[in-house]
């Protein structure tokens, strides 16, 4: 990468420098390297010189002048470098560089732009979690969304990372969806009863009750209520549980590993963590409830683990849990929720740290709703149901490719404005079709230049040089800069740097086109352009395939 050999000029400049320049420093710092955002500032810019002014006793000019004055430039990788006030060192790197990018995605195909910051660190991202009560929602789908894609740049960025479902399965809301089903199933065989006021009231409660007399009839009547919602909330969890999986694999989302609650209840696990607690002195009791000193480690008040009757809090419940990933060898464990549980962030860091782990290895992303438009206008009640429209409508309706990418344009801490109306156009308006389209442009153009029989494209063979344009090195600057924006992307865990890399380069490739005719009389021209599109096609593939979007053919 440009911004490493860079690095490394630079700090050998400053190790040249101290010996003949008469400053000293303690250690050679790594400088901090940005590209410009005006192109008439050099491909890249470093304000060294002014972080070192104090450490030097000097101004930050003369600095500047002094690392340019040593640095070696023998494979003449930097064809100019300027100093500007008030001590900004600015570098123009040679096309020769550039057109070592195309030679090296050629090489790398779909492993150029990996990183390796990981170190094969194990990670676990816990995201979607929806309660299996009923279908999962846009919010939801959005959260999904995110979290694989993350788990993507993670593993992009050589982490060893599994997806994981944490299964809602356990208290008064399983309960209650047992209540409502069984209801349902005594209703639809006749049975003239009042439904639970707090009920689950969707049709999807009738459709199960439903698919409950179809395949086994009215032999459940017979039962006590009470037995009756115990075994009907386990077969209708079952089917939620079954439709969650089966519309997250629809938007493209496969989870490593499903963890259920009940289990930690049934295990001990809960009892054991609060044994641990107590232990090491975080644990009294108060009011005939069992308390955790969450107050000492910065929480505004302590929380309940054991509620007055014997219940433990769901508080108790997911301490365990997050025992049970560090128990499993996870160095950083990274919970995506929603936005109501802001407030929950606090006593969860608490709770980590009393038992033993470093707080910061917990990080709690809060994925902000989904507003749905159509059209411009908000859409609140499904077509279908007269409800809350479902993820599974809108995938339906919109497709894997549009649904997934637009939930990724925003940063997570924005809400997203999903408009179905946009998210159907096959137009620029469309951002998922505008970047599609870009690659199914490109496959033209090379099943164009097959036809005309041009001959091998290949960047190790094709005079480079000819590539001089202005719209030919933007082009390639911008493939440049993709592994840049994966390790931006996995350092501030924000997806949405690649939906707007994506858009960013389809516009960058689409100005070439326009500006460079890619198929023309002269050979070489043709080959070289070529070159660059197909070079274009793999990073576009490249970021797509990391978004989980299809890079299609033709359009």
């Amino acid at each position: 990468m440009a911004k490493d050999i860079l690095i490394d000029l630079i700090q050998n400049a400053l190790s040249k420098a101290q010996k003949e320049s008469g400053f000293s420093l303690k250690e050679i710092p790594e400088p901090e390297l940005e590209r410009p955002r005006e192109k008439n500032y050099g491909d890249w810019s470093t304000n060294v010189a002014m972080v070192l002014a104090h450490a030097c006793k000097m101004p930050p000019m003369e600095i500047a002048n002094i690392i340019t004055a040593a640095l070696d430039n023998k494979e003449h990788f930097i064809e100019k470098v300027e100093v500007v006030k008030p001590g900004f060192i600015n570098f123009f790197l040679t096309n020769n560089w550039l057109y070592q990018v195309l030679k090296d995605i050629e090489t790398e195909q779909d492993n150029f732009g990996r990183i390796s910051i990981g170190n094969g660190e194990k990670v676990q991202i816990e995201f979607v979690s929806a309660n299996p009560v009923g279908p999962i929602h846009i919010g939801h789908g959005r959260w999904a969304a995110v979290g694989d894609v993350l788990v993507n740049l993670f593993r992009a960025s050589d982490y060893k990372v599994i997806r994981e479902f944490y299964i809602n399965d356990y208290g008064t809301q399983m309960s209650i969806f047992g209540q409502s089903v069984a209801a349902r199933y005594r209703q639809q065989l006749g049975e003239d009863i009042l439904f639970p006021e707090n009920g689950y009231q969707g049709d999807y409660i009738k459709e199960i009750a439903g698919e409950i007399i179809e395949n086994e009839g009215d032999k459940y009547l017979k039962l006590s209520s009470e037995k009756q919602e115990e075994i009907f909330k386990l077969i209708a969890y079952k089917q939620v549980l079954e439709h969650i999986n089966n519309v997250l694999l629809k938007m493209g989302v496969e989870f490593d590993e499903w963890f259920s609650e009940s289990e930690l209840h049934q295990s001990g696990a809960i009892q054991q963590v609060i044994g641990k607690l107590k232990k090491k002195g975080y644990v009294y009791e108060k009011d005939g409830a069992v308390w955790l000193k969450t107050t000492d480690f910065g929480d505004d008040k302590d929380r309940v683990l054991i509620r007055e009757g014997g219940e433990p809090t769901y508080f108790a419940a997911d301490i365990a849990y997050h025992e049970n990933k560090y128990q499993r060898g996870f160095r950083k464990v990274i919970n995506i929720w929603g936005a109501d549980h802001h407030g929950y962030i606090k006593r969860m860091q608490a709770a980590v740290e009393a038992l033993g782990y470093d707080p910061d290895s917990l990080e709690i992303m809060i994925g902000q709703l989904v507003n749905l438009l159509r059209g411009g206008e908000p859409v609140r009640m499904s077509k279908r149901t007269g409800e809350m429209v479902t993820l599974e409508e809108l995938i339906d309706e919109v497709g894997k490719d549009a649904t997934r990418y637009l939930f990724l344009t925003r940063s997570t801490d924005s809400s997203v404005d999903f408009d179905i109306k946009i998210a159907k156009t096959q137009s620029n308006e469309n951002p998922v079709y505008y970047v599609q389209y870009a690659h199914a442009r490109i496959c033209s153009i090379l099943r164009l230049a097959q036809e005309k029989e041009i001959g091998e494209i290949s960047a190790s063979k094709a005079d480079l040089n000819l590539l001089d344009s202005e719209w030919e090195l933007d082009l390639i600057r911008k493939l440049d800069q993709f592994s840049e924006i994966i390790e931006r992307a996995v350092r501030q865990r924000a997806p949405y740097l690649l939906t707007k890399y994506a858009e960013g380069l389809a516009s960058v490739f689409h100005i070439f086109y326009t500006q460079c005719r890619v198929i023309g009389d002269d050979n070489q021209t043709t080959r070289a352009r070529l070159v660059l599109c197909q070079s274009t096609k793999q990073i576009l593939k490249n970021v797509l395939g990391l978004l989980g979007v299809e890079a299609p053919e033709s359009m």
